[in-house]
Order: structure tokens, then C-alpha cells, then sequence
């Protein structure tokens, strides 16, 4: 039964952590622990059935009046500042930016010398990825991490990153980290007192004596590396058993199933929150469930879990959002944003996988037809939540194409997946794409691929540059143009290509996803103001995409984004309506003029259509039909008339 007020006890509970407080701030805590209290218990039954669960809520909100208690004033000004604006991540005018620190900037240091680049280009949300003490040597980018409460020494030190952070926020840009949920480096302290025989930390991972249990969930698990890391599980002779590592040996999953490992999480995002970190990146949060005869992802407890920390956050320090990092298919993708009874209680931000697949199907198909029915078919988002909108990161790009979507435009998915590989890697005699193949699995015939926006999208530095440009901006703008929050990969910017000599790093050789993370280049920097480059032309698509959309409120994270379905199958047309106005989004992915019934426009309410992009007015022929430019894309709104 759900009750207005925390039980007594649980006050009292806390009581101690509060006793140095103001009253007034001792309020505030109390008044959050009545607010939340059953939104921490619920998920806490349901996931621990055969536990204390009002124990177990007790003992994370005595965690929670500790680093409340311990959190700087002017974080706590912060949370009152978020929480008279709670749609400060679905503002038109948030953009992002995605970096290595070192490729980016050197150090933490270095990257607060490079705020003024950032804030050229409108940025107002900093993803820095993983900083964290990681293993020595190969540690998957930094994803295999040895200490949470460390920065890697070459980049600085904590206080270098509570410094970096303050000074963002003081400059109106929120940092963004990783937080890696699913696993640890095997040289964790964890997993070295495991190996020492401590049964406390055995019990914190998945370790079975011989190979029963592990074939049993082999038999349905699929291989996130096949090339260099094939099947799930890890012989460890010190741990005399075999410990389940999903993604690298030096990778040991973490076990949820025991409510310690959760209690330890809770503290590092209590820990990176008071740091002054924004937003925290749930990395690798669709696995963290293990269940026999699944794929052991996106199972229901994962969106529990990710309750009770998003609940201990509010209770905390309520400016902190989680942006969930799941990468599944179109049909998963939503219930990381809160469906069902975890509507409003689960992450703020999430992935929108689909739409990067579907923009770089387009580019390639010439046609948008499988596009309208897959976007066109996922739910709308919870209010308050909002998408991650890309055109690539820093990982691959997996072909998530469902086979039921695929299906139902008359496709086959699995061979419509092949040409996206086959073009996307530059085998296709027409293709104008400079990709890398990425982790063929020799049974599925699963490939991703590798490469920038600029090396995907065709862009050169000599002579074929204008249609690759046009690609370029056309991608941008179909992402940007969704709504949510667009983030650009580091280079991008500056239309980079790829790395060609990613391979001679010590520790990428066998990762060609290093060819699309290149270290900024001085010489595009210095070009980014002169358009006579491409670097040039590419910054400024970007800065004019960012101010255009900072202007339109149409392009609020609120607003829900429609896919018209009866349009040419050259032209994405989408729809969003806010009380400010329709904004209608028409994005002509081939190479030759495709038409627009003018009509479609005066039927949404538009009366003087404007491309908000170009500032032209919109018109048609005599026959009424517009024509849009081959690869044209325009940000149509109410012209003055």
C-alpha cells in the first residue's frame, strides 16, 4: 500500500547523518524521504523478494542523508535551480558534445582551455568519456575500470575534475561521465579480494565451479566480440572457477542479484554527484540482469535497479540525470525512458539507436519507406524523458533493423542489414562510403562498421566534397531536427576522417573503432572560421544548425516527433507540435528533386511556410507540389505573412 510519509523508523534512521544540518535543510531531506520512500521499497521487493526490502530502503536512505549532508552549497543551490526547471535537458538550446579527453584536449585541464571552442558551438552538455582509473594496458576505451573514485593519472586528478566541473557549470554547460554498471577490470579491489578467497567479494561476481551453469546460459547468449573475445565466461585460476565476463576476460560481470553490489553503486553515483557531474551515462545497463534462457538483456529488474538509484538520487541531489546507455532494438528502446509503473521513475535520457540506424539506412537505401515504419511505430516517450539524438558515437555502428519492421515494408532484415554493411564498407561499386567492417561473426554474418560521420557520409577534402557535404548536413539536421538532445562526436565538427593510423597506437591494433576516434586536429581547428575548407564549411553547418534550433521551441524535448506516412519515398517528412507552433521537418535523402504536396503543409496550419534553415519562404509550382533539392533539408515553421 502506498503511504504519504516514510515509516518513523526510517526518520529516525536517518537522524544522525542530518544532526549537523540547518533545520531548514534537514526539512528539505525529510521531505524528499516521504516523497520517495515508496518508489525506493517497490523496486526493492520486486527485485529482492527474498529480502528485508524496507531493511535494505533503510540502510540506501541513511547513504543518501550522508551525501546529502556532505554535498557543497552550491550543488545544493543546483538541485533547487533543476528543480524549478525540470525540463532543462529538453530545451531546444541544450546541444551536445561528446569527447575523449585526451584526444580532445590533452587533460582535464585542457578541455576547460577549450570551453570557448565549445561554446562556439552552442554546447551546453559535456559527455567526457570514460576517465576513470582503468586497467593497464587494453581496457575496451577506458570501459573496464579498476577504480571509480580515481582519474587516470595521465589526465589529472579528482580535485582536477571537481575543478573542471565547477567551472562548466558556472559557464552553463552540465558534465557528463560514464558510470560502467554491468562489470569491472578483473585488478578491481573487488575482484583482488575475490581472487584472495574473501567470500564477501566471490559473492559480488558470477562464479561457477565447472562449465554446467555457464553452457546452460551459453546456449541463448549471443557474442558482443566474437573476433576478439568469443563466448561469456573465463576460466580464472586463482578463483579455481569460471567467471562470467560478457564482454572481455579483463571484464567480470558484476552479480545485481546480491543487493551489496547494488548498495556499492549507489555510493559511487552519490560519490561522481557531489563531484558536480550533471549527468551520469548507465553504461552497459541492458545486461546487468542474468536469466537462464533469455539473451540476458533488458530484463524487467534492469528498469527496477535503475529505480531504486534514480530514487536515492532525488533524495540526494536531484539535479543529477541519468541517461541510460542501452543500444538494443527498436521495440526495447522506450522502456529505458520508463514505461508502465516506472514511467517518471527511471532514466531522464536514452539512446536513440533507432534513429541513427534508420538516418544512415536512408542515406544508402535512397528511400525512407523502412525508416517511416520503424520510427513511425515507437511509442511516444514519457513526459519529462528525453532522446539522445546522434549521428554516431564512439562505439560502432550495429545494423539494428527489426526483422518485423523490415517485414512489414516488404524487406528481408537480415539481407537489408548485409547491403547497409557491404555499402557502408565501400564494397558496393556505387558507394561513396569509406567505412570499416568491425566484429564479422562468421556464423550470423553480423557486421558493424567503423568511420566518422564525414568518411560514412562520403566527404573528401579534394573534389568530391559538395555531395559528401550535403550527406553530411542532411544527416545532422534529421537528428537534430527530432528533438531531444544532439550530440556531436568529437571531429565531427570539423568533418574529420577517419584515422588512418589508428592502428599504430599500442593497445588499438585490434580495434578499428579507433579510426573513428581521431585526436582534434590543430590545422581543422584553425580552419574551422574559413570556409573555403571543408573543416570550415562543416563548423559552420553545425553552429548554424545549433542557433537555428535554439531558436525554434518547437524542437523542445516535449514535443512529440510524427512521421508522416503517405509521403514520396524519397522525403522524410516529420511533424511536431508545440503551442508555439508546427514544425515540419522534410528531408529529401536521394541525389535528385522529389516533391511535397504543398497542401500537406496548409493541412498541419502552416499558412506561410518558412524554412526556418535557409530563411527562404516556401513555394510551390503552378501544380501546387514543392520541390525539394536532392539532399535538401529544411526546418519548416509559420513564415510571417
Amino acid at each position: 500500500m502506498l503511504r504519504d510519509v516514510a515509516p518513523a523508523e526510517v526518520h529516525r534512521a536517518v537522524r544522525p547523518a542530518l544532526a549537523g544540518l540547518p533545520k531548514g535543510r534537514k526539512l528539505v531531506f525529510r521531505a524528499r524521504l516521504d516523497r520517495w520512500w515508496d518508489d525506493l521499497v517497490e523496486p526493492l521487493r520486486r527485485v529482492y523478494p527474498r529480502a528485508d526490502s524496507e531493511a535494505l530502503a533503510t540502510a540506501l536512505a541513511v547513504k543518501a542523508a550522508r551525501a546529502f549532508a556532505e554535498r557543497p552549497e552550491e550543488l545544493h543551490a543546483l538541485d533547487l535551480r533543476r528543480q524549478l526547471r525540470p525540463d532543462w535537458l529538453q530545451r531546444s538550446d541544450m546541444i551536445g558534445y561528446a569527447a575523449y579527453t585526451e584526444r580532445f584536449a590533452g587533460d582535464l585541464r585542457g578541455v576547460g582551455e577549450r570551453l570557448p571552442y565549445l561554446q562556439e558551438l552552442g554546447v551546453r552538455y559535456l559527455h567526457l568519456m570514460p576517465l576513470l582509473k582503468p586497467r593497464p594496458g587494453d581496457n575496451d576505451g577506458g570501459y573496464a575500470v579498476a577504480d571509480y573514485r580515481s582519474v587516470r593519472e595521465d589526465l589529472g586528478d579528482i580535485e582536477d575534475l571537481r575543478s573542471l566541473a565547477t567551472m562548466l557549470r558556472e559557464n552553463g554547460v552540465s558534465l557528463v561521465l560514464d558510470l560502467v554498471l554491468n562489470h569491472v577490470a578483473a585488478e578491481h579491489k573487488w575482484a583482488v579480494r575475490a581472487r584472495a578467497g574473501e567470500q564477501r567479494y566471490r559473492d559480488y561476481f558470477y562464479v561457477y565451479p565447472d562449465r554446467a551453469r555457464p553452457d546452460e546460459f551459453e546456449a541463448t547468449l549471443p557474442e558482443v566480440f566474437p573476433d576478439f573475445a568469443p563466448g561469456n565466461f573465463t576460466w580464472d585460476a586463482e578463483l579455481d572457477g569460471w567467471v562470467w565476463t560478457t564482454f572481455n576476460a579483463w571484464q567480470w560481470d558484476v552479480n545485481w542479484s546480491n543487493p551489496e553490489v547494488l548498495a556499492e553503486y549507489v555510493d559511487i553515483v552519490l560519490f561522481l554527484a557531489n563531484l558536480g557531474v550533471e549527468v551520469v551515462r548507465l553504461d552497459a545497463i541492458a545486461f546487468l540482469w542474468k536469466r537462464a534462457g533469455t539473451n540476458c538483456q533488458n530484463q524487467p529488474e534492469v528498469h527496477d535497479l535503475t529505480q531504486v538509484m534514480r530514487t536515492v538520487a532525488r533524495l540526494t541531489c536531484p539535479a543529477l540525470a541519468f541517461k541510460a546507455e542501452a543500444i538494443v532494438g527498436p521495440r526495447d528502446l522506450v522502456q529505458y525512458l520508463g514505461l508502465g509503473k516506472h514511467v517518471g521513475r527511471v532514466s531522464d535520457l536514452a539512446y536513440h539507436n533507432s534513429l541513427m540506424v534508420q538516418i544512415w539506412s536512408m542515406l544508402a537505401a535512397r528511400n525512407v519507406v523502412l525508416a517511416r515504419q520503424a520510427l513511425g511505430s515507437l511509442p511516444p516517450i514519457p513526459p519529462g524523458s528525453s532522446w539522445i539524438c546522434y549521428v554516431r558515437c564512439h562505439d560502432d555502428i550495429g545494423w539494428a533493423i527489426d526483422d518485423g519492421d523490415a517485414a512489414a515494408v516488404g524487406l528481408n532484415g537480415h539481407l537489408h542489414r548485409m547491403f547497409l554493411s557491404d555499402w557502408y564498407a565501400g564494397v558496393m561499386p556505387d558507394s561513396w562510403a569509406d567505412g570499416l567492417v568491425f566484429q564479422e561473426n562468421p556464423q550470423t554474418l553480423d557486421r558493424r562498421i567503423s568511420g566518422t560521420s564525414a568518411a560514412l557520409a562520403g566527404v573528401s577534402d579534394s573534389g568530391r566534397a559538395g555531395d559528401g557535404l550535403d550527406r553530411f548536413f542532411l544527416a545532422h539536421a534529421i537528428a537534430w531536427g527530432w528533438g531531444g538532445v544532439p550530440v556531436i562526436w568529437s571531429g565531427d565538427e570539423l568533418a574529420a576522417p577517419n584515422d588512418v593510423g589508428w592502428a599504430s597506437e599500442a593497445g588499438h591494433e585490434g580495434d578499428n573503432r579507433w579510426a573513428h576516434r581521431p585526436r582534434l586536429d590543430p590545422t581543422r581547428v584553425a580552419d574551422r572560421h574559413d570556409t573555403s575548407t571543408v573543416a570550415g564549411q562543416a563548423f559552420a553547418m553545425l553552429v548554424r544548425l545549433g542557433r537555428v534550433r535554439a531558436s525554434l521551441p518547437q524542437l523542445h524535448g516535449g514535443a512529440t516527433p510524427q512521421v508522416l506516412w503517405d509521403t514520396d519515398h524519397g522525403v522524410l517528412a516529420v511533424v511536431r507540435r508545440h503551442p508555439s507552433g508546427v514544425f515540419v521537418g522534410l528531408y529529401n535523402v536521394t541525389g535528385e528533386w522529389r516533391p511535397f504536396p504543398m497542401d500537406r503543409l496548409r493541412a498541419l496550419g502552416l499558412r506561410a511556410p518558412l524554412d526556418a534553415l535557409s530563411g527562404n519562404v516556401v513555394t510551390s509550382g503552378a501544380d501546387g507540389v514543392i520541390r525539394l533539392h536532392p539532399h535538401a533539408a529544411w526546418w519548416v515553421v509559420e513564415g510571417a505573412e
